[in-house]
């Protein structure tokens, strides 16, 4: 019998007047696990979680008795264009999603998964203990330290100035059509340079991302209607955030863009502020962020809370196929789960 989903949209203002909003999906019946809050990263939206799949992120989430909360914050492609940086949406995004998942619910504690720029900025803010609400966190591909390959240092150290020079964005719907000077010599250096498919979208999206061709995905873990689908699912990313995530792999750990006062400098100078428990999980064969990035997360948490946290490396799995790839409903998020439920 085919699922039946409640869905709603419901607006929430950001602590700076950002008008964001959170995708609520659950089954027709009570929820009996209770709220999960589903973070999205750079360049995306909410929908990322629900690939075009046999059983996609939030099919697992509400058969397995989960009410879905997809937060759209300022990364959101659904938001429109902004020069956004992480310690922006560490303040002011998620803990008033949070807070509104709370208010929604009726539940004092919830859950959250996260992945990348969603998962750095939301370790930001529960560090800082901006989201004391959240009890548990699953957080897919980095976090508190972001590891890249080589080729990604090259890139953030002497492409990314050249760049900066002709645009505050980069947007993979250049491969889909490039308007303009600039937006046309980046396609022509793709596609002189990317030859792994014929998906313009694909393969701007790992000029944009990572070192790998493709970046973000083995191909051998997408179906044909992913492949295609992820033309519409990425789109502008400024350039004020790779400056700061630029500054924060060259210190080796998350630190703020700015000095304003309001949120840590470093976020690993003083012991978290967050009853939460982590389950950090890694591709091994990511080319985005570098595995390397959630050991050294996970045993930033473990030297405080021996035997507490928990680390996963997937085999055969790279950085958003964690949760578009075709099989993922068998290899990773029954492990999701379980770390959910623990």
């Amino acid at each position: 019998m085919e699922s039946k989903y409640m869905e709603r949209t419901i607006p929430f203002r950001a602590g700076d007047g950002l008008q964001c909003n959170l995708v609520n999906v659950k089954g027709e019946e009570r929820p009996p696990r209770g709220p999960v809050l589903v973070v999205h990263g750079a360049g995306v939206r909410a929908n990322i979680f629900r690939a075009p799949v046999k059983t996609n992120f939030v099919d697992y989430l509400v058969q397995q008795g989960y009410d879905v909360w997809l937060e759209n914050w300022r990364a959101s492609i659904d938001i429109g264009p902004n020069e956004w940086d992480l310690d922006q949406a560490a303040q002011h995004d998620h803990p008033e999603a949070v807070k509104k998942v709370v208010e929604e619910t009726g539940y004092d504690e919830i859950k959250a998964v996260i992945h990348c720029q969603g998962s750095t900025s939301f370790m930001m803010s529960a560090v800082a203990g901006l989201v004391p609400q959240v009890s548990t966190v699953v957080s897919n591909a980095v976090s508190l330290h972001p590891v890249v390959p080589d080729f990604s240092r090259f890139k953030l150290s002497v492409a990314l100035p050249l760049v900066a020079l002709g645009t505050k964005y980069l947007n993979p719907q250049w491969g889909n059509r490039a308007s303009g000077v600039f937006p046309k010599i980046i396609r022509t250096l793709v596609e002189a340079t990317h030859h792994e498919c014929d998906n313009g979208v694909c393969k701007q999206v790992s000029f944009t991302y990572g070192s790998g061709f493709p970046a973000l995905w083995k191909h051998e873990n997408l179906n044909d209607a992913t492949h295609e689908w992820l033309k519409q699912e990425f789109a502008e990313v400024p350039i004020r955030f790779f400056n700061h995530i630029k500054k924060c792999i060259r210190q080796g750990h998350l630190v703020a863009f700015q000095d304003d006062g309001e949120l840590p400098d470093d976020y690993t100078a003083r012991p978290p502020d967050t009853g939460a428990r982590f389950a950090f999980f890694a591709g091994e064969e990511n080319l985005c962020f570098l595995p390397e990035s959630q050991v050294r997360t996970h045993k930033y948490f473990e030297q405080r809370e021996p035997g507490r946290h928990a680390l996963h490396v997937l085999p055969k799995y790279s950085h958003l196929d964690v949760f578009m790839g075709q099989n993922a409903a068998e290899d990773v998020f029954p492990l999701i789960v379980e770390e959910l439920e623990k």
